[in-house]
């Protein structure tokens, strides 16, 4: 018998209980866990971070409204009715490097324990929910992991244990974990398009002796990446990506492959920029932010980034989403409006070509 599936089976992006790449510190009292927090971010400061705990207040209001507080220097304070649910805490902390949990009110996905001495029964409390220990933290340096760890995880010995005043080497090790979560890339290589001025498929056009689809091709490909053409009607080829958001121009375009694979970063490059070489790319792939929603490149006498020429990375795709559900198609309106790193190049490596005029001229001075 064939099982029932109510939902479609999309690809999902790779989720922790709250958050894509999340870590969970127990074993010690709050405040020391909060400490160590600020202490690791203030020395990762490129990344971005967040810290996700409870409050110990006892008593609490209820909100009769939710309160958001802007500062002019950009910090935002909100004060909100909302409870916890890991499906909204996942669309909240889908913008974050890393999320670091309070473990002793909520579980992660992965975990540091702390090795207090008056701790052990907290531990062995919550056994269930440590199941992927990086590293032990000794609050006393006499102290090793509890009976109740050392049954569980029988290779304790081989997980790196520090003392809390190791802040230098806890944060290392922790930057390590963060770089080794960076999503790899693919590339992407946008096709559609009417070419009503043009007369002809832009996508064919020849400057460098083969369609200018190969060639864009080649370049990412020779990145090692794996690239797929982006179209709007299937042609049976095993390295394209069917536009599955109608009508919507090259968002669609990158919105599919993101529905595709959510957990890459995607980099994007339209077929008539025939000017984009191997250094821009090369430069492109140098600036990689990955704490930002995604890399672009820029002329340097332009007022606005070239979403075509991009770097979108995980965190972009339900940015992009939030934009779609406000009625806006245009990548260049996310990037404008969202944290993005901004590579600037000569105005003429981006140049679009659109007429049969400047069809000609590109290749003169190609040529």
């Amino acid at each position: 018998m064939t099982k029932h599936q109510k939902h479609t089976n999309l690809t999902r992006r790779k989720n922790g209980n709250f958050a894509p790449n999340e870590i969970a510190i127990l074993g010690a009292k709050c405040s020391i866990i909060t400490d160590l927090v600020h202490q690791v971010s203030a020395k990762l400061s490129q990344y971005n971070l967040a810290y996700f705990d409870a409050s110990h207040a006892k008593e609490v209001e209820s909100n009769k409204v939710s309160d958001f507080t802007f500062h002019h220097d950009g910090n935002l304070k909100i004060t909100t009715s909302s409870l916890v649910n890991q499906y909204v805490q996942r669309i909240q902390f889908s913008q974050f490097d890393y999320v670091f949990i309070n473990g002793n009110h909520y579980a992660g996905q992965q975990q540091i324990v702390m090795l207090h001495p008056e701790k052990e029964a907290s531990i062995h409390k919550r056994i269930d929910q440590i199941s992927d220990i990086q590293f032990f933290i000794k609050l006393d340096s006499e102290i090793v992991p509890f009976d109740c760890l050392q049954e569980k995880f029988p290779h304790w010995k081989e997980i790196p244990q520090y003392n809390l005043s190791d802040t230098r080497k806890i944060t290392g090790h922790i930057s390590k974990m963060i770089s080794n979560s960076i999503p790899p890339i693919k590339g992407l290589v946008l096709t559609g398009g009417k070419s009503t001025r043009m007369g002809a498929d832009k996508s064919e056009l020849k400057y460098h002796g083969i369609s200018q689809k190969k060639f864009v091709k080649a370049l990412l490909s020779k990145k090692g990446f794996e690239t797929y053409f982006s179209v709007a009607v299937h042609q049976g080829r095993s390295d394209e990506i069917c536009d599955t958001f109608f009508n919507l121009g090259p968002f669609g375009g990158i919105c599919s492959a993101f529905q595709k694979d959510p957990n890459s970063a995607w980099f994007v490059l339209a077929t008539d920029l025939p000017f984009v070489n191997a250094h821009l790319i090369n430069l492109l792939l140098e600036k990689r932010d990955t704490s930002k929603v995604a890399t672009a490149v820029k002329g340097k006498n332009k007022q606005f980034p070239e979403p075509l020429i991009t770097i979108y990375e995980p965190k972009a795709y339900p940015v992009l989403l939030q934009y779609l559900a406000q009625g806006y198609s245009c990548p260049r309106k996310m990037l404008i409006n969202s944290d993005v790193a901004i590579v600037e190049v000569e105005d003429m490596l981006i140049r679009n070509i659109n007429t049969p005029e400047e069809y000609k001229q590109a290749i003169k001075e190609l040529t």
